[in-house]
């Protein structure tokens, strides 16, 4: 015998702001997609490394957007006999990826640098500024997008990309600046390396988050004791043990614990003001419970020996 609480309409809600979520992530994709293309080919036609970081970098939000759609279009896929669940980790999964490709993208662009630095070439500063000024403002342009959509782990993960890669073209837009005046290339290399050291950040904050995640640590905004005491607090519980909360997805956290009580009879009762509980203080909505019947202590009486 066990509760469980989960909300129909929730569901639908669900799927629904996923569908709007999977939109806002497209239109987001086909922007940055686009300028990075056009990024690319100015930064090898000007000779400019941050240049053609800053549109690495752009290739790298393209590809988190993308994958970011693509969770989002299976997580609306419902729970079947196969994913109990549903596909709603899809994302944690994409964001993964995302975490990881972007670390691949800083090792290459690192390289670059390093060997720049050691044989400087002749950068065309205007055609950079220009082409950052651009960039910039497609990226503020992609972020206020993004912005306006559901918060899930994925949106936050592209916003993440976004706005490192608004950095990124300030600080293109730098490089271009100082060559065009002063006639120093090496800041190109050094502010492509700056470049490297944003999209690190974003990557290794990502991934700490995503494989905490996959470990099933409880979200960080919770804290498992709190929670425990609140719910031995309920009346008619006399403890509570066995107690886990999990993150599947975005929006989705999960709880489950074996609830020893005083009466059997008065658990519905109980039940109800626990998942009650649960949800208005905590914001979890996905309950397990499992009553356990307190026992009396046994008493051993000594038998003399015969």
């Amino acid at each position: 015998m066990h509760g469980h609480a989960h909300d129909q309409h929730d569901h639908h809600h669900h799927h629904h702001a996923h569908s709007a979520h999977g939109n806002t992530l497209l239109w987001g994709l086909a922007l940055t997609l686009g300028f990075a293309l056009v990024e690319a080919l100015g930064g090898w036609w000007a000779q400019s490394l941050a240049l053609l970081g800053d549109a690495g970098h752009m290739v790298s939000d393209a590809t988190a957007l993308g994958l970011a759609a693509l969770a989002a279009l299976i997580a609306k896929r419902p729970p079947s006999a196969r994913h109990s669940y549903g596909l709603g980790r899809a994302e944690v999964v994409a964001a993964l990826v995302n975490s990881l490709f972007m670390v691949a993208v800083v090792v290459l662009i690192a390289v670059a640098a390093i060997a720049r630095l050691r044989q400087p070439v002749p950068v065309m500063g205007g055609t950079v500024m220009a082409i950052a000024l651009v960039g910039l403002f497609i990226n503020i342009l992609v972020a206020w997008i993004l912005s306006r959509g559901e918060r899930t782990l994925n949106s936050r993960a592209a916003l993440l990309h976004v706005i490192g890669d608004a950095l990124a073209s300030v600080a293109a837009l730098i490089a271009g600046v100082v060559i065009y005046y002063t006639g120093w290339t090496p800041i190109d290399p050094l502010l492509s390396l700056f470049i490297c050291a944003l999209i690190l950040f974003s990557a290794a904050r990502l991934l700490r988050e995503v494989l905490h995640i996959i470990m099933e640590g409880v979200p960080p905004y919770l804290e498992l004791r709190d929670v425990g005491r609140a719910m031995a607090g309920v009346e008619g519980v006399r403890s509570v043990h066995d107690l886990h909360i999990w993150t599947l997805s975005s929006g989705q956290v999960v709880l489950s614990a074996h609830v020893n009580i005083r009466d059997m009879e008065q658990w519905q009762d109980t039940l109800g003001r626990m998942q009650t509980l649960i949800k208005e203080r905590f914001g979890i909505d996905h309950i397990t419970l499992q009553p356990t019947l307190e026992t009396p202590a046994v008493v051993r009486v000594p038998v003399p020996p015969i």
